[in-house]
């Protein structure tokens, strides 16, 4: 566990940074199968619209046929039991449509007004004669509205199922099948399973086609970003990269010319400066481009700190180097930063040991000093350094710990996953 810092208000802030970037990791996580997820639930909306605009030709058609005695009695529809059963068709297709939006509450209820529907159906084939009915075809639509908007083999059964009961109770009413009746169920049979085989297989290549598009859009955003950063790699590189590199040579010039002790020396303290940044500016460039080598990057910095400080800092590296995205590399870089500033600015140390080790499942960073060490509890301590590595850690998915006391010096890992 991190240690920390004993400082209530840097707690506090390093809990509303967690928060914040729990948040964040959490809005980045919408995938390729949350997006797939969310254009098919558009799509079952849009189909489901269109069930219910065609629910209402049905319903005008039904309408038309209630006020004609002709038809009505041809379908048996008279009387106020065949008007409520009009009106419950329409105020169930009407809240139908008006939970479409919810994503589970709207694909239940199409699925079971859909159902009422086809046993509306299978009572009216019945009344008209049967499988000698000119109703019969309307079970082919039932077959591709259940396909379309439910492309599962569970889901499409119920239309094959009232074809099936058709016949049953067809025979139950003694309406002895002709060989015609017998061909015409085979024929229909043979077309519901045409349909469904023709549905769901362009649906499911649909969806490939969507995951496929989606897939691409994310690669052509990351190769967008990468453009962008290379694009101002090169204009850093350009124009504040030549400014000090100016600096650098201005520097020398002055240097030879200057006699002062004192103005030499600060001179030198400017050369080194401008030295170091533009040293800091093509590593950061390299991390844009994304070709930086993190152990080479480290052990370079620990090189030139050791000979800027003349202290006995060693490195060490082990382990196999895999490939570790650029915001965790600069993580890692910055504390190493921070930990070597901070033992030159206030441990006095003898000697420091930097090791790197490449693991399987984490990336760890050791620094270790034999420095005056220090308190790791209390106000004293909550210095924006040691927040920085707890929010650093907290931002890559890593760890840190802190172990230190007055006079043993200062142990501090640094862990981020691979």
């Amino acid at each position: 566990m991190p240690a920390s810092t004993g400082d209530p208000v840097s707690d506090d802030r390093r809990a509303r940074v967690k928060a914040v970037l729990d948040r964040r990791h959490l809005t980045q996580d919408l995938s390729t199968d949350q997006a797939n997820t969310s254009w098919m639930q558009e799509r079952f909306v849009a189909r489901a619209r269109a069930l219910f605009y065609a629910r209402m030709m049905f319903l005008t058609l039904g309408l038309l046929i209630l006020a004609v005695p002709i038809w009505s009695n041809q379908f048996a529809l008279t009387g106020p039991s065949a008007f409520a059963g009009y009106f419950a068709m329409l105020m169930y297709s009407i809240a139908n449509y008006l939970v479409l939006e919810n994503p589970r509450a709207g694909r239940i209820v199409t699925y079971v007004t859909l159902c009422c529907d086809l046993m509306i159906m299978v009572y009216l084939i019945i009344r008209g004669g049967g499988l000698q009915s000119p109703l019969l075809a309307t079970q082919l639509l039932f077959t591709t509205l259940f396909a379309i908007l439910f492309p599962k083999p569970l889901a499409i059964l119920p239309p094959l199922l009232a074809l099936l009961i058709t016949t049953r109770i067809d025979q139950l009413l003694n309406r002895s099948p002709t060989a015609r009746e017998v061909l015409t169920l085979l024929w229909y049979l043979a077309l519901n399973f045409i349909i469904i085989y023709v549905l769901v297989y362009l649906n499911e290549r649909e969806v490939a086609a969507h995951r496929e598009v989606v897939e691409l859009q994310g690669d052509l955003k990351e190769l967008a970003v990468v453009e962008e950063r290379n694009r101002l790699a090169r204009e850093i590189h350009d124009g504040l990269g030549a400014s000090l590199s100016s600096l650098i040579i201005q520097s020398e010039y002055i240097l030879s010319l200057a006699k002062d002790e004192a103005l030499l020396k600060e001179l030198k303290e400017l050369k080194s400066s401008a030295e170091e940044s533009i040293e800091e500016l093509r590593r950061n460039l390299r991390m844009m481009r994304e070709d930086f080598d993190l152990g080479v990057g480290l052990e370079d910095y620990v090189k030139t700190f050791r000979e800027r400080t003349q202290l006995d800092v060693r490195f060490e590296r082990a382990g196999h180097v895999g490939k570790l995205d650029p915001e965790k590399q600069l993580a890692l870089f910055r504390v190493l930063q921070e930990c070597l500033s901070n033992a030159a600015k206030h441990a006095q140390p003898k000697a420091i040991e930097v090791k790197l080790h490449f693991g399987l499942n984490s990336v760890d960073l050791s620094v270790k000093d034999d420095g005056k060490g220090f308190e790791t509890r209390g106000k004293k301590v909550g210095h924006y350094g040691l927040i920085n590595m707890h929010e650093r850690a907290m931002k890559v998915g890593g760890h840190v710990i802190i172990d230190s006391s007055p006079g043993k010096g200062a142990h501090i890992s640094f862990s981020v996953p691979v």
